[in-house]
């Protein structure tokens, strides 16, 4: 994407394309890279969440960027979901214990059941990786100082973590949108968890030229 100035975007606003398809039912292991996806979790909340009572919307939660899931993914842009598995499912305890940067429990239960039995891991070791990989990026802080929606560019969006993250090139970040709203940060990986270009559907950015960055309630 091209690079724009974040502060002077974010200055004047204070005064998408889906992935490719999925394939069920693939053996777990068999996949090329991750994907780590940051949810913007007001965007998910005024668009569903609110509606769904859901936890990580409750007005004492202040959640920007949450962590939506670590994904598997193949180099042809698809990804394999719902794996078969002898892994045993996480314990209550366990999804619980990912609140804290997944939003809510239930989210962590269905992140492991759509892709982390596709990774091959046990439930604790998938859950040990997406918080080693969540470690490794930097959210910038200004997205938490988000008090009032914004309408800005998605390439600033990125631009913003390229500079938080020295590392990162702009063929490794993708952001999405959702009903004109600013939706996810994604971020290619290496299985063992280096940035890496994205590839096929994967690298495909938002299209439009301004999209809405609702507020952190």
């Amino acid at each position: 994407m091209r690079r724009a100035t974040l502060g002077a975007v974010l200055a004047v606003a204070m005064m998408t394309a889906p992935l490719a398809g999925f394939a069920d039912g693939e053996r777990p292991g068999r996949f090329d890279y991750f994907v780590l996806a940051l949810s913007w979790s007001p965007s998910w909340c005024a668009t569903e969440g609110r509606d769904r009572s859901a936890e990580q919307c409750a007005p004492d939660r202040d959640l920007g960027f949450v962590l939506h899931g670590l994904w598997p993914q193949y180099e042809d842009g698809g990804w394999p979901a719902f794996c078969p598995t002898v892994a045993r499912d996480p314990t209550r305890a366990q999804t619980r214990e990912m609140a804290d940067v997944m939003g809510s429990a239930g989210l962590a239960w269905y992140q492991w059941k759509k892709h982390g039995r596709c990774t091959g891991m046990s439930a604790s070791a998938y859950f040990e990786t997406a918080r080693a990989a969540l470690s490794r990026i930097r959210i910038p802080g200004v997205f938490s100082r988000i008090d009032r929606t914004l309408s800005v560019p998605p390439e600033v969006v990125e631009e913003a973590f390229l500079r938080a993250n020295p590392d990162l090139d702009a063929s490794m970040v993708t952001v999405t949108c959702k009903g004109g709203r600013i939706s996810e940060v994604r971020i290619c990986l290496t299985r063992d968890l280096a940035p890496r270009p994205c590839t096929g559907a994967t690298a495909r950015d938002c299209t439009l030229e301004s999209a809405k960055l609702p507020a952190i309630p």
